[in-house]
């Protein structure tokens, strides 16, 4: 599914690269090889998902519409996705989401409709309630399997660039909400890189796949709402996403929004990439969890780049701080 969904994206997905910095290199006290999903379509890795989601319907499903809920990637990766095949897309989006993003849901063409998370209305039955009226087809964030092959193309092209530049044993950090990135990463690795090896990184208060990977069965989140890292919040793994990361992944890393703000700061001054809270966990991670990762280098995937100016002014108060 995985190798079928980079097809069907071939000529449609942006094939980002690995990239590195001797100061980031320095920090880590390793070799940091940076994929910046960021530069995607939409600016986050979703846009792939999504394609390779909209795509595999047939078309007269396709062609009555498709359904959405996100706080901004998904739902800016399924949006960008319908517009290309020219079809209707539903997106729901909590109203506390950041303002940019559900503003460029809207400019892809998307109906989006908002709804109140941090009061517990619940996303899943306003979906269930389209679907119903309007005969749409959901496309989960994540716990969908066309969207985890679309993410998995991810992998890839990591496995393919990690082998051009030898690398042959390495942890490869994948920002973690559902689970739909990791585990697709994780499954293109057990086939292209088997010495490559996924791991989910997550905010503190926020860690539910870290804390389910450890006790062996999923755990959920005491909150759902409120985080810095909008883009990965989620409830709990996923029941399709949790097995693939417990089969595959290793242990979970878990940062501080003090910690991805800096990662932000240096992705920004050393890279010149422009990353979300969210999307920067895994290079905190890889920069400031550096015990706990084995061997001479580590992949990081900057999952996204989608933030507000003030969060993004924010975290470049922290420049100063940084060497």
């Amino acid at each position: 599914m995985i190798r079928a969904a980079a097809a069907r994206l071939d000529g449609y997905a942006r094939r980002t690269p690995l990239l590195s910095s001797p100061l980031l290199d320095r920090i880590a006290g390793r070799r940091v090889w940076v994929k910046p999903e960021c530069l995607q379509h939409t600016g986050s890795f979703k846009y792939r998902g999504g394609y390779a989601a909209v795509s595999a319907l047939d078309a007269a499903t396709r062609a009555r519409g498709v359904l959405a809920y996100s706080s901004g990637n998904h739902a800016q990766g399924v949006a960008l996705a319908a517009a290309q095949h020219g079809v209707p897309s539903v997106i729901i989006m909590p109203a506390d989401a950041p303002a940019m993003k559900i503003a460029n849901t809207r400019a892809l063409g998307a109906e989006v409709v908002l709804y109140d998370r941090a009061g517990g209305q619940s996303r899943e039955d306003l979906g269930s309630a389209l679907e119903n009226e309007r005969g749409l087809t959901l496309i989960r964030p994540f716990d969908e399997p066309q969207v985890i092959a679309g993410q998995g193309t991810t992998g890839l092209e990591i496995a393919e660039d990690a082998a051009a530049l030898g690398l042959g044993r390495a942890d490869v950090l994948v920002c973690c909400g559902g689970g739909g990135l990791t585990s697709g990463i994780a499954l293109a690795l057990e086939a292209d890189g088997p010495g490559l090896r996924a791991r989910p990184c997550e905010p503190e208060g926020f860690d539910d796949t870290a804390r389910s990977l450890s006790a062996g069965a999923i755990r959920r989140n005491a909150q759902t709402s409120g985080g810095l890292c909008d883009a990965i919040i989620t409830p709990q793994p996923g029941d399709i996403t949790f097995p693939i990361m417990q089969r595959l992944c290793g242990p979970g890393l878990v940062v501080s929004d003090n910690e991805a703000l800096r990662a932000m700061a240096l992705a920004w001054g050393r890279l010149k990439l422009v990353a979300e809270p969210g999307g920067a966990v895994a290079l905190a991670a890889a920069l400031f969890r550096a015990d706990q990762i084995e061997g001479e280098d580590v992949i990081v995937v900057i999952s996204g780049g989608n933030v507000d100016a003030q969060i993004f002014q924010r975290a470049l108060t922290h420049l100063g701080d940084l060497t």
